[in-house]
């Protein structure tokens, strides 16, 4: 069979294993053992980290709805890889298909935009 094709794959992902493993357990054998409460605390881009209630507090639904934006917009571009690997071959059907692709993207983005939904107030 095929199973020799598929070799390079199974060490990539030993090797990539065997780094994050070993990564973990060097940390924590030759780092710092000095812990403080300035340390174990949560590290918020600098600014002192806010209380929160006891249940873990909400999320704004601001927050969600640009997540699930970024996600879209990774999709599309996971989708434009392949065309333009195979930009060639595809010939005018692909340049359609891609050209009503963008279009419904695109008609997505300005939606949000109108709405507000990119504002960061």
């Amino acid at each position: 069979m095929l199973v020799h094709l598929y070799t390079p794959v199974l060490v990539l992902m030993a090797l990539a294993t065997l780094f994050a493993v070993g990564s973990v357990v060097m940390s924590s054998l030759v780092g710092p053992k000095r812990y403080n409460r300035a340390k174990l605390d949560s590290y918020e881009c600098g600014i002192e980290p806010t209380p929160h209630p006891v249940g873990g507090g909400r999320f704004p639904v601001k927050y969600y709805i640009i997540a699930m934006l970024f996600i879209v917009f990774d999709v599309e571009i996971i989708f434009l890889y392949p065309f333009a690997v195979f930009f060639d071959s595809l010939r005018f059907y692909g340049l359609v298909e891609m050209a009503l692709f963008i279009a419904t993207v695109f008609m997505a983005y300005a939606y949000v935009w109108r709405r507000g939904g990119l504002d960061w107030d």
